[in-house]
């Protein structure tokens, strides 16, 4: 029976016949264009050759496509690692284990760093090839995959239906964390704004009924597992003639809020309308493309001008001040999206950058 490249490049890889997987690979690139499994098969095949450079370039190609998949995660972390840039490597590292706590790749490498991690003995490592061991896995055992693939279908179907119930029921019945201590009393209810208050006192003047309704939608957010929505709606608050019994839960209620991934932020705020009212939106994320320019070091940290929009450097809708508690490895010849918090500095917006991705797309392009 006809296999496809992926199924041959797959059998090679456990025979360890990179070459020819990547061999094979390549020759179907058209075919495979934007296909995940394809970029991700290939760029092991690569890292297990050696071949640092072009494995990370296809490790960022299949990026583009799922940022979360544990093997994905596993051949970046081994890429930094190589590199000995240990602390990127552990970033990765702990993400593959919030995925997946039992990971023993991830388990291994952390404990090698931890022990071992020095230069020299990444080197060596390197050179023997026991570095392989921290390499995304490419046999499952003498069981042929004819038997595991549909074995492993059968019992993953029935957890993600078990799973996709169970979450549909845990948000439905607001099981997220128990609120009820936050809930208003009956004399909050009646007497939710201060009264006596000048108009030009606060941002927002709501009534008794819409702070109450504010207040409510925050959280059914928070339990539909929309924090952005929940957020607004607590700003709106903290920026209104609401009495301050209610402003103070509505801080705490900030407190269960998470921050979230490029995978599962929801109701993700535009630049222009954040601008328009960034109160509204303090403390939200955003996750926005553009391009960077005048960036520094101070000390640990990160800064530079964000350039919003500017992916195509045709218009800017805005230049946000954006900083890394670390170096994110951006360059300023590529466009870039980052996932950061919208906050104050001296009056201006700034971006309090958590992630940020860039595509390789342009130099696979190149010839």
């Amino acid at each position: 029976m006809a296999r496809d490249a992926l199924n041959v490049a797959e059998k090679l890889m456990r025979r360890r016949d990179f070459s020819s997987a990547i061999k094979l690979l390549e020759g179907r690139r058209e075919i495979y264009e934007g296909n995940f499994d394809y970029y991700l098969l290939l760029a092991n095949a690569c890292l297990y050759v050696g071949d640092a450079g072009t494995a990370s370039t296809y490790y960022a190609r299949a990026r583009e496509i799922r940022l979360t998949d544990t093997n994905l995660l596993l051949g970046q972390a081994a890429l930094f690692l190589r590199r000995g840039d240990t602390e990127r490597a552990i970033q990765y590292y702990l993400d593959v284990l919030e995925n997946d706590p039992q990971n023993k790749t991830a388990k291994d490498a952390l404990e090698f760093i931890r022990t071992k991690g020095d230069y020299n003995t990444i080197c060596r490592w390197i050179d023997d090839g026991r570095i392989e061991k921290f390499y995304p896995p490419i046999s499952a055992g003498s069981m042929p995959w004819s038997v595991i693939i549909p074995s492993i279908a059968c019992v993953l179907g029935v957890a993600v239906v078990l799973f996709v119930v169970r979450s549909r029921q845990s948000v439905v019945s607001g099981t997220r964390a128990d609120l009820s201590a936050l809930m208003l009393s009956a004399d909050e209810t009646r007497n939710a704004h201060e009264s006596n208050v000048s108009p030009n006192t606060y941002i927002f003047m709501l009534s008794n009924t819409e702070i109450t309704e504010s207040y409510a939608n925050a959280q059914r957010y928070f339990h539909s597992y929309r924090d952005n929505a929940a957020q607004i709606e607590i700003n709106r608050i903290l920026n209104s003639n609401a009495v301050p019994s209610i402003k103070q839960k509505a801080r705490l209620l900030m407190d269960y809020l998470a921050a979230p991934t490029f995978d599962t932020i929801t109701d993700n705020p535009s630049y222009s309308d954040v601008a328009r009212n960034v109160a509204l939106y303090m403390d939200c994320f955003a996750v926005w493309s553009g391009r960077v320019a005048n960036a520094q070091m101070r000390g640990t940290s990160y800064r530079c001008d964000f350039l919003v929009g500017y992916e195509t450097q045709e218009k800017i809708e805005g230049i946000v001040p954006l900083s890394f508690a670390s170096n994110p490895g951006i360059t300023s010849a590529q466009p870039v999206r980052v996932l950061g918090k919208i906050t104050m500095e001296n009056g201006r917006l700034c971006l309090e950058g958590h992630a940020a991705y860039q595509s390789v797309h342009d130099f696979l392009e190149e010839p």
